[in-house]
């Protein structure tokens, strides 16, 4: 008796001792996979017992035999591990769509195509920049830009410290209050100790001298390596638009403005251009911006990366956490300024001045410098400190879920990067390749 051929006939597959039967119309949904494909399923036919026998994992073959009757639906089950079921897929020839269906099911990153530039030089300077994976080189380079983003954020927190501030911004204002209160003979002197001038763009030093500051030739260099950076990725880019789109591009953009933008105030200053104070006030704020060169470190952190990805998606639990602190912070706001206004002593003397204690307590953070002293403000207080509590311990385990999929989606994608793809068919009936697991019938065919 030979190997049933008809659509209406039903097929009988053994695997690894376990029988399964099915209607051959079914398995020819499927035709360019290993059970669809008459040809190819053919070496594994047993005559004697008129069946099909693999010698695979039995668990999994029920998923991939629902695959045929569901019309493509794949599910991994669950006490089949993800790397065994994934061999399964890739034996039973049930394609790449399948398989990237079951990546995306199981919480795969979807791998989307990155375009690459038209010219061979831009090509090569693109993945130099980009892909640090892409080569020895490239890899160097990443390696350099982080220690160059890490050498910039030392330097601006050193350059804050007492002993390096000489002639800064803190030491000026200082001095220039002192002189103010010292008598008019002592002035003279004191003037002259009150003209350094506020560091520059380069944060350290002071005065005409801050081009020979340490500090001002670090950040110099740093910010030469960056603009360099930026600049060859911005010129070697595929598509300008889509690169100003990049919020990381956005992030380097920005961690260089700063510079130029403090050392042309700077420069005008000096010239008598603008107010001092309105310089001042200007690279204070152009200084706190340069601290957004630690997101700079999540270009080549998986870590940042993947905290990024679940705060974008927990924004909605984050929102209605901080509609509910809102909503607790003016009930109980209300109600300790109600609770202590007989007191003449309180420091609750109107509600918007009692937010700062009614944040403070919910989020347990508890500073001290406004405290409730009647039954009833305390009792107040201590139900606002409860509810802070629960308030803010109802989102998180969802905010917490969402950073383990994502934990767990990174990890299973490097595991996935381990796997090599299914050997092509010959077109003989023999898959180029295959080694073992799965044993042709009769042996030795």
């Amino acid at each position: 008796m030979g190997e049933p051929l008809g659509c209406c006939e039903r097929v009988a597959i053994n695997v690894a001792g376990r029988r399964f039967e099915t209607l051959g119309r079914t398995l020819l949904r499927f035709p360019d996979t290993l059970l669809g494909d008459p040809r190819r399923r053919r070496r594994y036919f047993d005559p004697q017992r008129r069946e099909y026998f693999f010698d695979r994992h039995r668990g999994a073959f029920g998923a991939v035999l629902y695959y045929y009757q569901s019309g493509g639906r794949l599910r991994r089950p669950p006490d089949v591990p993800l790397d065994v079921f994934l061999e399964e897929l890739r034996f039973y020839q049930l394609g790449a769509e399948a398989e990237g269906r079951l990546r995306e099911a199981e919480g795969f990153a979807v791998e989307v195509a990155q375009p690459l530039p038209g010219g061979r030089l831009q090509r090569r300077a693109w993945l130099l920049c980009e892909h640090p994976e892409s080569s020895p080189a490239a890899r160097a380079v990443a390696l350099l830009s982080v220690l160059v983003i890490l050498v910039s954020i030392v330097v601006f927190c050193l350059e804050t410290l007492p002993q390096f501030r000489a002639g800064g911004e803190g030491v000026a204002q200082v001095i220039n209050s002192t002189t103010a209160s010292t008598s008019t003979s002592s002035s003279s002197s004191s003037s002259s100790t009150a003209a350094p001038q506020p560091r520059t763009a380069g944060g350290g030093g002071g005065g005409g001298g801050h081009l020979t500051d340490p500090f001002f030739l670090v950040e110099t260099l740093c910010i030469c390596w960056f603009s360099l950076e930026l600049l060859v990725r911005l010129l070697a880019s595929p598509s300008k638009t889509a690169f100003f789109r990049n919020a990381m591009n956005l992030i380097d953009l920005v961690a260089i403005a700063p510079y130029f933008v403090a050392l042309g105030t700077e420069l005008a200053r000096q010239r008598g251009v603008g107010q001092p104070a309105m310089s001042l006030a200007i690279l204070r704020v152009i200084r706190l911006v340069r601290v957004f060169r630690v997101f700079k470190l999540s270009r080549h952190s998986t870590g940042l990366q993947i905290l990024g990805q679940t705060l974008r998606a927990s924004m909605r639990e984050l929102g209605l956490l901080i509609f509910f602190l809102l909503i607790g912070v003016v009930l109980f706001s209300s109600a300790v300024y109600f609770a202590e206004a007989e007191d003449a002593q309180t420091s609750f003397t109107s509600i918007p001045k009692a937010f700062w204690w009614a944040v403070v307590t919910m989020t347990t953070v508890g500073y001290g410098d406004m405290a409730p002293v009647t039954v009833g403000g305390k009792l107040v207080g201590s139900l606002c400190a409860i509810a802070g509590v629960l308030t803010i311990s109802l989102p998180v385990p969802v905010i917490v879920s969402n950073f383990s999929y994502f934990y767990r989606r990174e990890l299973r994608g490097e595991e996935g990067g381990e796997y090599s793809p299914a050997p092509p068919w010959n077109g003989e009936g023999v898959v180029d390749g295959d080694a073992g697991g799965g044993q042709g019938w009769p042996p030795g065919k």
